[in-house]
């Protein structure tokens, strides 16, 4: 494995992603990038608004446009929407140079942290229009296969966002020895 300059950090919604990205990056003196904000940044709207007024497929482009420019980019931290992973060719690209952590939760505790989210609703927009939690086990079973072979390491986001940080800081200690 080449020395990893970089860690994306990917998983379905309310995974931990944008928490442990927040703690982690200032840890490797590295900048923290959130795609999700950074996309809302640049419309100026939030993520449901730019579904409602453009649909997902607008969504999806603005998505692979951020993470082509973070592709060769060093000494950062991304966390990135739980769809992101989709976006293949960028994604093999992405994994050259950077630590790929897959953030893992179980279904009804994605639910359970969604429902707890204040900004949930007007950050997430349904992907399907179905209960959310058909729409979770849904999507994680269309979406598993790629995030298994698109990540260096997995993680269960059920521990705290410190445990998660120091194990990510130990394996990316060790890969980067060698």
């Amino acid at each position: 494995m080449l020395k990893k300059t970089k860690v994306i950090l990917t998983g379905y919604r309310a995974t931990g992603k944008s928490s442990v990205g927040r703690i982690l990056a200032p840890m490797l003196d590295w900048r923290f990038i959130d795609t999700d904000f950074e996309i809302e940044k640049r419309q100026g709207l939030s993520i449901s608004r730019i579904v409602a007024k453009k649909g997902w497929k607008f969504f999806r482009k603005q998505e692979k446009k951020i993470l082509t420019e973070l592709a060769d980019r060093e000494q950062v931290v991304i966390a990135t929407g739980g769809g992101a992973i989709m976006h293949q060719q960028i994604w093999n690209r992405l994994m050259k140079n950077g630590l790929v952590v897959w953030l893992t939760a179980d279904p009804q505790v994605i639910c359970q942290r969604l429902a707890a989210d204040p900004v949930t609703e007007g950050q997430r927009p349904s992907l399907t229009s179905r209960d959310i939690l058909t729409e979770v086990e849904s999507v994680l079973r269309e979406r598993e296969p790629l995030y298994r072979a698109g990540s260096h390491l997995k993680i269960d986001s059920s521990r705290s966002v410190v445990e998660i940080t120091e194990e990510i800081m130990a394996f990316l200690g060790r890969i980067n020895r060698n």
